[in-house]
């Protein structure tokens, strides 16, 4: 780990829970930005612009810059312009998708739509199943932020875009495309925003099924912390294995220094206590 010089994290059961800040996780931060690392917040919930998880963090006591917040909602636009500049999308989704498409000029239309793009959200009706469902039998392509089926809550569960996608998917027969993790688009792109590659890059989170994955299928080393959705009894249910399992980022924390302690080396090349 001593040699790996960026991180790529998940926020919730990582950084914090709606409970609050994880133990560790200021101090977590605070030493990847002194010593030298590259990191780069990664989440599948399309819901939130960067600048809303960047007051959040900071109403936390993390101060991050929105540039370093990486969203399903902004691999989706990426995505999108790619396949077709200045297209428009029928969008059910909140300000996060509404904000990262016309990011790229898109026009969000429900008039002849290139896609139906469905993301996280609360206001969620029949009459927009019933539109998404006939703007995709007529030609629109269907696009899922990510293919969570729920998040989590302090109490219970909200179900996520895979959900509600599930509707329209059975009504019309017609599969979505799903942009976020465990995709590896999803983390490719977030590496090429941190100017980074996979050799020297650690993925770092709390549920097997979206952030370990992907991060084994695009080849970065594996942190599974257990602060989040995913136990330690959990692990044997999978036929993939994170390559290091800690309690918290508290104990990434501690191997990062203890690493740095035998090397002799910071990460500024300074000796320890210079």
């Amino acid at each position: 780990m001593e040699k790996r010089k960026n991180v790529i994290m998940d926020m919730d059961g990582v950084i914090y829970t709606e409970m609050g800040l994880l133990e560790g996780a200021a101090d977590f931060i605070n030493y990847l930005r002194s010593n030298g690392y590259k990191f780069l917040f990664l989440t599948n919930n399309s819901r939130h612009t960067p600048l809303d998880l960047s007051k959040k963090l900071a109403s936390l006591g993390i101060e991050v810059k929105p540039e370093r917040i990486f969203t399903s909602a902004i691999a989706t636009s990426m995505f999108l312009n790619r396949q077709k500049k200045g297209g428009n999308a029928y969008v059910i989704g909140d300000a996060g998708i509404y904000d990262a498409l016309h990011s790229v000029g898109y026009q969000v239309t429900e008039f002849n739509p290139d896609y139906v793009v469905v993301g996280e959200t609360r206001s969620f009706s029949f009459e927009m199943i019933e539109k998404a469902c006939n703007f995709i039998i007529e030609g629109a392509k269907f696009i899922v932020t990510n293919p969570d089926l729920t998040g989590p809550k302090e109490y219970g569960i909200v179900p996520a875009a895979g959900s509600l996608a599930c509707p329209i998917e059975r009504a019309t027969g017609i599969k979505p495309y799903f942009i976020g993790k465990p995709n590896p688009l999803m983390m490719r792109t977030a590496l090429r925003k941190l100017d980074s590659h996979s050799e020297n890059t650690i993925m770092i989170g709390d549920r097997m099924d979206t952030d370990i994955v992907s991060g084994i299928e695009t080849g970065l080393e594996t942190i599974l912390v257990l602060s989040g959705v995913t136990g330690r009894g959990d692990l044997k249910r999978y036929p993939y294995q994170p390559n290091r399992v800690c309690n918290s980022v508290k104990d990434v924390l501690e191997i990062l220094k203890k690493s740095h302690t035998r090397s002799g080396l910071s990460r500024s090349g300074m000796k320890p206590g210079k």
